[in-house]
């Protein structure tokens, strides 16, 4: 990849969490500068990410899959960050991710060159921007959901008219568009509900002039309830389905590619899907996961549905460290206005609050402390607003957050907390600034 347009990138203090005081830097040069959190060289609030814990959860996936025999496309939309995408693809990625047709441009802007768009392709801009990426890198191979006629029909049309102005072309297309064909689940979001809508899909793709078919793809993870035993019977009923359909779609001979891609996987569910979805058809299959949280992980709906992944992946995985969470949010105690309540400097602008709310979990005290503590089970964050944090505890416990304290939380849903930041820090163990990962939302 290449990442040298965002290394030579200016920061300054217009970015939130950069030092107030501090010149304009390329992100190159911030890592030499040594700026310590909690020494206050940077205004609270501040997310950053932990380098040992990024690096233990890049070493944990590659293993896993390794160990399970599947690739991984990790889900660039958890981070929009092409330097973390660089160290997925380092770590054994087969590539990446992506919602929608900008972040796809992201990632080839930087140099991915395996793309798999989870959501449906449409409209004529979106359209004409993947054919044009396509002509302009033959290298690319990219891959987005289909579920319906109807969406076929409106790419068709506005492929045809690929000469148009809308589009800004002249030639036409030097190979197809490849698309998989999604199933869904009554209830859920996108993807064709029955075997008889998506073999119909599919036929209609395979005989298309514009699509080529290269695989199907399903998302599980919104069934996932943390149930174990539940959990395994709805996500395997589901793997079931795409094999049904790949079996007819493979008897048929749809498949246009070489080798046939069957993808799900987000990341709660992940070791079910790695089990039960890898099959047998007339040409080779590429099983590719597409978990995109475990990068940096979290310490709140994550960091529990993993315990169903360990206990249903054998003894080895439940004996070995599990993924640890990466990606912390710090603010500082800036008032303690009545018995048993805190407020912190950051609020929903800083910190994903659409699952659960931050999850306190260290203190550091300037002056008094030499390193983070861990802190009383017993604090909670139990509202937010968008620049605040009402953090509860005790009344009667000897253990009382004080004005200037540093507060360091855990988050639930890494995403929500990404796209509120343009730059996030990395830090050593004794919080000392490494660098910056710049976010493209």
């Amino acid at each position: 990849m290449n990442l040298a347009p965002i290394l030579s990138e200016t920061l300054d203090a217009a970015t939130k969490g950069y030092p107030l005081s501090s010149l304009a830097l390329p992100i190159s040069a911030i890592g030499a500068q040594r700026w310590s959190l909690l020494a206050g060289d940077l205004p609270l609030p501040l997310a950053v990410i932990r380098d040992s814990a990024l690096a233990h959860n890049h070493a944990w996936m590659r293993d896993f899959t390794a160990s399970t025999g599947v690739l991984l496309a990790p889900h660039g939309k958890t981070t929009m960050a092409p330097q973390i995408f660089a160290q997925q693809l380092a770590a054994g990625a087969w590539g990446i991710t992506v919602a929608n047709v900008q972040q796809l441009g992201i990632c080839v802007r930087f140099g991915v060159r395996r793309v798999i768009m989870a959501n449906q392709l449409l409209g004529a801009a979106e359209v004409g921007a993947v054919i044009r990426l396509q002509e302009a890198h033959p290298d690319l191979e990219f891959h987005f959901l289909i579920d319906s006629l109807a969406q076929l029909a409106s790419i068709e049309n506005l492929a045809a008219s690929a000469g148009a102005n809308s589009f800004a072309r002249v030639q036409p297309m030097s190979r197809k568009l490849t698309a998989l064909v999604e199933l869904g689940v009554p209830g859920g979001r996108t993807g064709a509900r029955t075997f008889d809508e998506a073999l119909d899909v599919a036929r209609a793709v395979a005989a298309s002039s514009i699509v080529a078919l290269s695989g199907l793809e399903c998302y599980e993870g919104l069934q996932v309830t943390g149930d174990s035993g539940r959990d395994e019977i709805v996500v395997a009923g589901l793997m079931q389905r795409v094999h049904d359909v790949a079996l007819a779609c493979d008897r048929e001979g749809l498949f246009a590619g070489p080798t046939i891609i069957l993808t799900a996987g987000g990341s709660a569910a992940f070791d079910i899907v790695a089990r039960d979805l890898p099959m047998q058809l007339s040409k080779p299959v590429v099983t590719i996961l597409r978990s995109g949280c475990y990068v940096t992980h979290d310490s709140g709906f994550y960091n529990r549905m993993l315990e169903g992944v360990k206990a249903r992946s054998g003894a080895a995985w439940q004996a070995r460290p599990g993924l640890q969470p990466a990606l912390e949010v710090w603010s500082r105690v800036q008032s303690c206005p009545e018995p048993g309540l805190a407020l912190l400097t950051m609020g929903k602008r800083d910190a994903s609050f659409d699952l659960e709310m931050p999850i306190v979990n260290k203190r550091y005290r300037p002056g008094t402390d030499t390193a983070p503590q861990p802190v009383p089970a017993s604090w909670k964050i139990a509202n937010m607003n968008d620049q605040h944090a009402y953090l509860r505890f005790p009344v009667d416990g000897d253990a009382a957050p004080h004005v200037g304290d540093l507060v360091g939380c855990g988050i639930s849903h890494p995403c929500t907390t990404f796209d509120k930041w343009r730059a996030l820090f990395t830090v050593d163990d004794d919080y000392r600034v490494t660098g910056a990962i710049r976010t493209f939302f």
